[in-house]
């Protein structure tokens, strides 16, 4: 089984920076507990940028250091971030940057407009992803039925999902030509291991 390296973890924790900032950029609605923000954002870079296991690494960390009380979605954190009404869609954050991660890989970015659109679907595939758990988990906490969920947690964001998901094609592909996710994550240098020494 592949070591995770140095880089690759150095990488990881500066895209779950990214994603602790990009969650201060928060609109909320009114009439639902679910903000428009920019963590959707972060976490398809982080599929498309780290590959899947180190955008997985990347998101799973924000989920564990929010979970011991560290204020990592829109400054906050706690076990009350988890299982609050917005929770669902957060759990769901390292596994949507993990199937962008698996998939991209497949399509050869050669600047080919059908390329290019088979990249902006995988984007917004990923963040649809997120209402899977958050949509049901929405509904289970504010004790409403699935269908006020979906007004209230799904249909709002579907426009601001697809911007952003042409924003991260955009990115992704523009880096990824220059920086594939081998190279930012040092896949090919010395594994992190107990007995390794610092070069």
């Amino acid at each position: 089984m592949k070591k995770f390296t140095l880089q690759g973890i150095v990488f990881s924790a500066l895209m779950a920076a990214l994603l602790v900032l990009f969650s201060y950029v928060s609109i909320p609605l009114g009439f639902t507990p679910v903000p428009v923000t920019l963590s959707t954002l972060a976490v398809m870079l982080a599929g498309g940028l780290l590959g899947a296991r180190y955008g997985f690494l990347s998101m799973a960390l924000i989920i564990v250091l929010t979970a011991v009380g560290l204020p990592m979605v829109r400054g906050m954190g706690g076990f009350a971030v988890l299982l609050g009404p917005t929770g669902g869609y957060i759990w769901m954050w390292p596994f949507a940057a993990l199937l962008i991660g698996l998939v991209l890989p497949r399509i050869k970015m050669r600047g080919a407009a059908g390329n290019i659109a088979a990249f902006f679907v995988i984007m917004l595939f990923g963040s649809l992803l997120l209402y899977v758990t958050g949509v049901p988990w929405l509904a289970h906490v504010t004790g409403i039925s699935l269908s006020k969920a979906m007004v209230g947690g799904f249909y709002p964001y579907l426009l601001g999902d697809a911007l952003k998901a042409a924003l991260a094609t955009v990115i992704i592909a523009s880096v990824r030509q220059v920086f594939p996710p081998e190279r930012l994550t040092g896949s090919g240098s010395r594994p992190v291991s107990p007995g390794s020494r610092a070069s």
